[in-house]
């Protein structure tokens, strides 16, 4: 009962203070609901873009993740901290001086509306076939999990798994759609500092009752017993192969930190262009940390469960459940709720703000003003979220597990929108109509060659294999790997393609007139003077991190 009345203490207590911190703030005009009355400052971006990010699909999907496989996977944390210093230092300093509100906003501008419309769309069907539903599966596997719901109120694990994603989306709808941004942007920041707490406490428990009651004992038992779980530099049969940090990998970490709009919202709401990149290298500095929380306890469930587990994904909440002291349980399951409600939240306003500006504004009612766009945006962040409770559930049936199924299917919008974006920052004379190919060859390319071409070679392999006699588990593995490229290679090679496609079109039928960057003035945008040491040095410690272990 004191694990329960915890958690309802501290999420009501989150609730009161961001409601007592937004009160003020304006939420029927467009710069007040969708950008805080870009009035955020660096710790609160901080916070807000580490809830965002770190959310229970990153910490329950990478420690599944971690369990199976090791340490390697915490090229998703560390790496994107690289991604963020290349965002502070060179795409944040464009995107203010333009003031936008939305990224495609700099679309329409350097292109056309179509083009703007198309990608669009696409972010919202990313977010509603990809993103949402990831965010509450993963949220209500690890409370239904820690909480033991099927066994509190005498239902399956799968009634209890509707249960709870439908709970937590109807909450997280309310939340955002009638909060605004700044709302979630503060209760982001308090649950960001009670996740940092709470997740370094899943370790230290986990490692205190390995060593027995000796955190170092335990580090040096889990260190000797799973040295293979402590090396960086995957082969060819992982998730992630060393390669892959060197192409496909970097690619989708500059999509998701540089021009996802889930995550640019909250430099967009900056006060100025330094408190926009002190947040942001703020960030990348905490999420060099990341793996003590996201990677290292799926080592330590492996010590506990190897063998006893359905599912990789269960290894986190399990953990939690046997290490966490009970009075502590509840305070926990409140962050993770919080962390949950934050990503949901943040991809529902980003979509109000998408639908909003881009489609309701030009396509359905183009007189409307602030107030009716506000409100057309917070009715389809409704529909959007009815849509993704839907679509959760059926996330119980990836095969390869919560976190390498969202990666992989990221892709399918990833490559064109980065690509894009980069051709209309690099260039001044590619036409809209390279955009629009580039855009329709990226989703179509991508999804031939990963829910086509990748099934059928790999089971070909896999049968002429097992004709010639191969039956060990490990090696067809091995030759499923090396039947098609992996995933990221392929995301840098299409990549690498819808440029060269979009330059050739700019060449042959170049727009007449160059692309002029028009500067609102609006918006502070004088740099913070250390931001480049301060990068560098964060660039440093990332490439630390692996020279320690390898």
């Amino acid at each position: 009962m004191i694990d329960l009345l915890s958690f309802i203490g501290f999420t009501a207590l989150v609730a009161v203070i961001a409601y007592l911190a937004t009160r003020k703030t304006d939420e029927s005009t467009a710069d007040g609901f969708y950008l805080g009355g870009r009035s955020l400052t660096a710790i609160t971006i901080a916070g807000s873009l580490l809830l965002t990010n770190l959310s229970t699909e990153q910490i329950v999907g990478l420690n599944g993740q971690a369990f199976t496989e090791g340490i390697l996977v915490m090229a998703w944390e560390t790496l994107a901290a690289i991604a963020m210093v290349i965002t502070a230092l060179f795409l944040l300093p464009k995107y203010l001086k333009k003031e936008l509100t939305t990224i495609t906003e700099f679309i329409e501008n350097r292109f056309d509306q179509t083009t703007k419309t198309l990608i669009t769309i696409l972010f919202l069907s990313g977010y509603v076939v990809v993103l949402l539903p990831s965010i509450l599966y993963s949220g209500s596997l690890a409370l239904s999990t820690i909480f033991g719901i099927p066994e509190m109120l005498g239902i399956t694990k799968n009634v209890a798994l509707w249960l709870t994603i439908w709970s937590i989306g109807i909450i997280g709808m309310i939340y955002a759609i009638f909060g605004g941004l700044k709302a979630v942007a503060v209760s982001d920041l308090i649950n960001a500092i009670g996740l940092f707490i709470g997740g370094l406490m899943i370790p230290f428990f986990g490692l205190y009752m390995i060593g027995d009651s000796d955190v170092l004992e335990g580090i040096k038992i889990i260190y000797s017993s799973y040295p293979e779980k402590f090396d960086a530099q995957g082969d060819i049969n992982s998730s992630i192969p060393f390669g892959t940090i060197f192409t496909g990998m970097m690619l989708v970490q500059l999509f998701y930190w540089g021009t996802n709009q889930a995550i640019v919202q909250r430099v967009f709401a900056a006060k100025n262009l330094k408190e926009g990149q002190k947040g942001l290298l703020l960030a990348a500095f905490v999420k060099i940390l990341g793996p003590l929380i996201v990677v290292l306890p799926g080592i330590i469930a492996f010590h506990f469960f190897q063998g006893n587990l359905a599912s990789p994904d269960e290894a986190y909440p399990a953990l939690v459940q046997k290490v966490l002291p009970a009075s502590l349980v509840g305070f926990f399951a409140a962050v993770l709720f919080g962390a949950i409600l934050s990503s949901f939240n943040s991809a529902l306003n980003s979509a109000a703000t998408l639908f909003g500006f881009d489609l309701y504004r030009q396509y359905i009612k183009k007189e409307a003003t602030e107030k009716q766009t506000v409100k057309a945006g917070k009715l389809f962040g409704v529909f959007l979220a009815i849509l993704g409770m839907s679509i959760a559930p059926f996330i119980q049936y990836a095969p390869d597990g919560l976190f390498s199924w969202l990666q992989e299917a990221n892709g399918c919008y990833t490559i064109p929108i980065l690509s894009i974006v980069v051709i209309g920052f690099s260039t001044k004379k590619v036409p809209a109509i390279a955009a629009k190919v580039g855009l329709i060859s990226g989703v179509v390319l991508y999804s031939i060659s990963q829910f086509v071409m990748k099934p059928i070679l790999t089971e070909n392999a896999l049968e002429q294999a097992k004709l010639n006699g191969i039956s060990s588990g490990a090696e067809l593995s091995v030759i499923a790997a090396e039947a098609y490229p992996h995933f990221l290679h392929v995301m840098a090679i299409l990549f690498v393609i819808n440029m060269l496609l979009m330059l050739i079109i700019g060449k042959l039928y170049p727009n007449r007139e160059a692309y002029i960057v028009r500067e609102s003035g609006a918006v502070d945008i004088q740099k913070w003077k250390y931001a480049s040491v301060v990068g560098i040095a964060i660039v440093v410690l990332v490439v630390s991190t692996y020279i320690i272990f390898n």
